[in-house]
Parts: C-alpha cells; sequence; structure tokens
C-alpha cells in the first residue's frame, strides 16, 4: 500500500501515477521567517508520476494558504492569501568526484530537484511552496508610508511633527555650491 504522507518513487513504479491531498499545520517558528506573523492551514494537493527519463518523477500541484504577515515599512500586521501551482521534477543527483566544483544550472533545470532518497515528504514540500509564496518585502499596501524615521509613528495613522527631509552631511559641499549659483543666478 502507497504511503500517504510521502512521494515515494518506488510506490510509483509499482503502482502507477499517485493522488495526495493534505492538510498541515505549521508554526512561525517552523518556517524560521521575522515577516509572518501567523499561518493557517496550508492545503497540498499534488499528483505524481514518473518522468520521461530514467529515474525522473513529476509532481504537479498547487497550494493555498492565509496567512498574515508584517508590513515591511510599518510593521503592521496584514492579511495575505497565497495559491499558488508547482511543477517539479525529482531526479538522482550523481556524485561528483572533485570538492568545490560549480556546476551551471539552465533555465530549464530551476524546476528540478536532487534526490538521494527514494521518497519526498509532503510536509516538506508543502512547507517549501509556502516559503516561495512569501514575498521578499510584504507591504500591506503600495503606498504604505511606513515609520517615522525619527519618533516611530505608524505614518499610515497618524502625522508627526518631525522633520521629514533628512539632510546627508557628506552632500554639504554640494549645498554650499547651490546657494552661490543660486545668488549668482539672482544679480
Amino acid at each position: 500500500m502507497p504511503d500517504k504522507e510521502r512521494i515515494v518513487f518506488d510506490d510509483i513504479d509499482k503502482y502507477g501515477p499517485q493522488r495526495y491531498e493534505r492538510t498541515y499545520q505549521f508554526t512561525t517558528g517552523e518556517l524560521a521567517r521575522i515577516e509572518l506573523a501567523a499561518i493557517g492551514p496550508v492545503s497540498l494537493d499534488a499528483n505524481a508520476s514518473k518522468g520521461h527519463l530514467p529515474a525522473e518523477y513529476l509532481a504537479d500541484g498547487s497550494t493555498l494558504f492565509a496567512a498574515d504577515f508584517l508590513c515591511s515599512r510599518c510593521v503592521e500586521p496584514f492579511p495575505f492569501a497565497s495559491s499558488s501551482e508547482f511543477h517539479l521534477r525529482f531526479r538522482p543527483r550523481h556524485e561528483v568526484s572533485a570538492e568545490n566544483v560549480e556546476i551551471e544550472i539552465t533555465p530549464d533545470e530551476l524546476d528540478i530537484e536532487f534526490y538521494t532518497e527514494r521518497s519526498v515528504s509532503l510536509r516538506d514540500l508543502a512547507a517549501e511552496q509556502v516559503q516561495l509564496a512569501i514575498p521578499m518585502k510584504p507591504l500591506c499596501t503600495e503606498s504604505c508610508l511606513g515609520l517615522c524615521p525619527q519618533c516611530g509613528t505608524n505614518r499610515n495613522g497618524e502625522g508627526c511633527s518631525c522633520q521629514t527631509a533628512v539632510s546627508d552631511e557628506r552632500w554639504g559641499t554640494l549645498a554650499g555650491i547651490r546657494a552661490e549659483l543660486a545668488k549668482k543666478n539672482e544679480q
């Protein structure tokens, strides 16, 4: 009987293509992303089959989850929902004889995962898909004003009396030149 918590390549060889539907709960600590405030259940739906090459296996599917992210500008939590598809190819990892050998990966190989064990954890696959769905810099809105760099007030909800123009002392000489040019133009 096929294992339903792992994609087992030997089961695919023996029983043919396999379908998996699982829901996993992750903690924010397990995913180790500071921008993740909370995460709900992650639904994984996948089909696994043999590929076209020897010892190649394919996994096609989708993940669905809802989470609360911390905005990278104002640090306020905001809801986020993700529904994404994945298409992966699994191929055996070949032994490399020399250490520190660099192997170039072509754009066609970006969806390939290399395996040493003949199975893949569905939970790990779901966690990987969540990691890939998290934006590099999550924003509550594109127009988020963020925090005031001087007093820390969230500028989306309330204003502050801090001076917004921050000057860099390294540009002081240019400011002096600008003032001299302004005087010459007035004359």
